[in-house]
Order: structure tokens, then C-alpha cells, then sequence
């Protein structure tokens, strides 16, 4: 008879395994319902200095305008609202392309004069379609932390369908990895030279954090409901950055298995949990948030990374 712990993890790589091979037969039939969008290639800009900023905010907001006459031309409403809501006179826009799921970059806050930065990296399902929910975590972490801070919303991937082939993989994720780091380099030339920078990365969020990590100018690398980040413990990350892990007693990500299995084509899962004793990571309290939850105003997760961006570690609650 086997050992029960061995046992355990080869029925987690089944039933893995299983789960794939049934997105692999459902995605592609949902994925073909819907037609390309259209939109315009994404604006020309100047480099990008703290005084060419408020220039390519209009520029990709002009930008999102003509997208969204194309949207609603192609009888397409609902990505016409979200692309309309992205040209706002209000809105920020350090990137934009609306072109097929959508990439956007947007800031809350003054950036160029911001003592701390943080850089929010989202998981599965986040599109242009689905920004409004993102914006809205940006939003609610820029208004917890006060004076002097901006947060950057990065939609800088496509991300993964929550229900697909993909999102078991590290394929999205470094395709987006450099990509990241490209954005952290562009924040630090604009920022001011001591500033404060952390990445707060959310469910599939923390693989593309994870597999960006080495070498990155951060100072704080965060990680909420997070499935793994393909390292087997902090030191495998190659970062110099504080590395933090949170999971509210409500997400449903503590049911999946903590394994990687080497398959055909690609190595499926995410390995150690990042808030295990043995991965290493600084475990806070998120109090009882579920896997949407960790921005929730008033909540415990929000204030500790409000506390987290501010650089206040101190005052960070543990989990």
C-alpha cells in the first residue's frame, strides 16, 4: 500500500488534470461566440517624462474615444461603455489598446510627485470588458492610502480565463513578465528617485509576479489569493524585495491543489502556497475575504495594504 501523503498528491494531479482536459473541450466553443472587436492601434506617444505625462493621458484617452465608436459601430454596447468610461476627462491613461480582450495602464494619484507607488497586477478573467472591477479595486487602495501615493492599475497582459487550459499554466504569466518589468522601469524614471514602490499581485496576478520577480526594482512584492507562483519558496524568486502573502478565510483558492505536474506540452500548477510556513513569505491578516474581497473598503485586507504601500510594515497585522 502507498504512502498516504504520496497518495493524496497523485489524486490532486488527476484530478488537475482532469479539470484541464474538460476547459479544453468547453473554452474553445465559448471563446468562438463572440467576434474580434475592432479598434483603432494604440496611440502614438512621446517618451514618456514627468512632463509628457498629462500629454499621453489625453492621447490614450483620445484614443479609447475612437475605440469606442468603433465598439458601438460593430453593435458591440457593452465594450463601447467600457472603452467611453476609459476616454473620461478624469482618467488617467498611461497606456491603452483596445484591440481584441483589451490592455489598459492606468494611474490614481499624482505620479510624477508620489512618495510611494503601488502597482496592481490582476488575475483571471480581467479584461477591458471586466475593467470596471479592477478599476474599482485601484480606486478603493488609493483612497485607503492617502496623501502622496498613487496606485497604477496594470492591465498590461491577457490574462487567463478563470475557467481554461491557460490559467493552470505559467504560459500567460511569462509572457507577461517582461512586460512588468518594463513597466517598473518606466515607473522608476518617472517617479521620484526614493519612492516607494510595491507590486500587489491577485490570483493569477501572483504567477506573473512571481515569475517577473528576479531582479525587479520593487521594494514590497504582495501576494492575495494566490494559487502559487510557480517558486517553490521566497529564495527561488531572486528578488531583494519584501515578500508578503495573504488568503482571507473566505477564498475559495485554499482548495487548490499546491502541486505542479510535468505534462506533455506544458508543467500545470503553481507549487508551494505562498502562505505556508514553508514558502517564507510575511503572512498578514485579510480577515474574511473572499477571492474578489481583498480591496473591500473598511476591511482588514484593504488596511493592511494601504499599510503595506505606505511602507509602514510595522503596522502591518499578521495573519
Amino acid at each position: 500500500m502507498g504512502h498516504p501523503t504520496r497518495t493524496r498528491r497523485r489524486r490532486a494531479r488527476r484530478a488537475l488534470v482532469a479539470a484541464l482536459l474538460t476547459a479544453a473541450l468547453t473554452v474553445p466553443l465559448s471563446a468562438a461566440a463572440r467576434p474580434r472587436i475592432p479598434a483603432p492601434a494604440p496611440a502614438a506617444l512621446p517618451r514618456l517624462t514627468p512632463a509628457t505625462l498629462a500629454a499621453a493621458y489625453a492621447a490614450n484617452r483620445a484614443d479609447a474615444g475612437r475605440a469606442a465608436g468603433m465598439a458601438a459601430a460593430h453593435g458591440d454596447s457593452r465594450r463601447a461603455a467600457a472603452d467611453r468610461a476609459l476616454a473620461a476627462a478624469d482618467r488617467r491613461l498611461l497606456a491603452f489598446d483596445g484591440r481584441g480582450a483589451g490592455l489598459a495602464t492606468e494611474v490614481f494619484g499624482d505620479l510624477a510627485h508620489a512618495d510611494h507607488i503601488a502597482v496592481l497586477v490582476p488575475g483571471s478573467d480581467t479584461s477591458l470588458d471586466t475593467y470596471a472591477r479592477f478599476h474599482r479595486a485601484a480606486a478603493a487602495l488609493h483612497a485607503a492610502t492617502g496623501p502622496r501615493t498613487a496606485v497604477v492599475a496594470w492591465l498590461g497582459y491577457t490574462t487567463p480565463g478563470t475557467i481554461s487550459t491557460t490559467v493552470a499554466t505559467t504560459t500567460r504569466a511569462d509572457e507577461a513578465a517582461p512586460r512588468l518589468r518594463a513597466l517598473v522601469r518606466q515607473l522608476r524614471s518617472l517617479v521620484p528617485a526614493r519612492a516607494h514602490l510595491s507590486l500587489i499581485c491577485h490570483s493569477y496576478g501572483s504567477v506573473v509576479c512571481g515569475r517577473a520577480a528576479r531582479g525587479l526594482d520593487a521594494d514590497d512584492i504582495v501576494l492575495v489569493g494566490s494559487p502559487g507562483t510557480g517558486a517553490g519558496d521566497v529564495a527561488a524568486l531572486g528578488t531583494t524585495a519584501r515578500v508578503w502573502a495573504a488568503r482571507g478565510t473566505g477564498d475559495w483558492v485554499a482548495h487548490v491543489p499546491h502541486v505542479r505536474a510535468d505534462l506533455l506540452l506544458a508543467t500545470v500548477g503553481f507549487g508551494t502556497d505562498p502562505v505556508s510556513r514553508g514558502f517564507g513569505a510575511r503572512v498578514f491578516d485579510a480577515g474574511a475575504a473572499g477571492h474578489s474581497g481583498y480591496f473591500t473598503p473598511g476591511s482588514a485586507s484593504l488596511a493592511n495594504l494601504a499599510r503595506i504601500t505606505r511602507g509602514e510594515t510595522s503596522e502591518v497585522t499578521r495573519g
